[in-house]
């Protein structure tokens, strides 16, 4: 009777951890950040390429520098022209 309940216990848990190993491999491997675009710039981390500067840019951040309204409209016309409105 012991024997049985030991078996029966251990089968259930030889599952449980078969379950969460097959769990945690599915996982994604991708790092956080490692999404960079064709430029470098990290879109998770909220950077664009601006052709105009040549670097990435936060859109919030190149619009207070350089004092237009921050929208994605304005960025992207300030990064193409070099003015926004």
């Amino acid at each position: 009777m012991h024997r049985n309940l030991l078996r029966g216990c251990l089968g259930a848990a030889m599952c449980l951890l078969g379950a969460c190993s097959a769990a945690s491999s599915t996982a994604s491997s991708n790092a956080v950040g490692a999404d960079r675009d064709a430029h470098g710039c990290i879109g998770s981390a909220g950077y664009s390429w601006c052709e105009h500067t040549q670097r990435c840019e936060r859109p919030w951040e190149l619009a207070k520098q350089k004092g237009f309204a921050a929208s994605e409209t304005n960025f992207a016309q300030y990064c193409s022209t070099g003015t926004a409105n």
